[in-house]
């Protein structure tokens, strides 16, 4: 059973490596910045769902160089601004740009 987990292991980590590798070789930022901008993306997201009075799965995140694009549709005003205030928040986020829409 401890072979099947070291080789699990094993297999995400070189899938971890293989990606960060694969960001490196866009030459759009380091593999630094790509890690940085998937945690950042997975931490927003995360609070998202944390957040009672946000319907996280009506609302898109995508990080680049530390700038958030949030889309969507949100329920409300306040709920648009909810969402804002959370990704601004999140440690390494430089900006916000919000552009989830409030449903009519």
């Amino acid at each position: 059973m401890s072979v099947r987990r070291g080789l699990a292991a094993l297999a995400a980590v070189s899938a971890l490596m293989l990606s960060a590798g694969c960001a490196e070789m866009r030459g759009k930022e380091s593999v630094g910045g790509y890690v940085d901008d998937s945690s950042i993306t997975t931490t927003v997201k995360a609070r998202l769902v944390e957040d009672k009075n946000v319907d996280a799965d009506a609302i898109q995140v995508e990080t680049a160089q530390g700038n958030v694009v949030l889309a969507g549709v949100a329920r409300s005003e306040i709920e648009k601004i909810t969402v804002e205030n959370i990704a601004i928040k999140v440690r390494g986020v430089k900006t916000v740009q919000n552009n989830v829409a409030v449903r009519p």
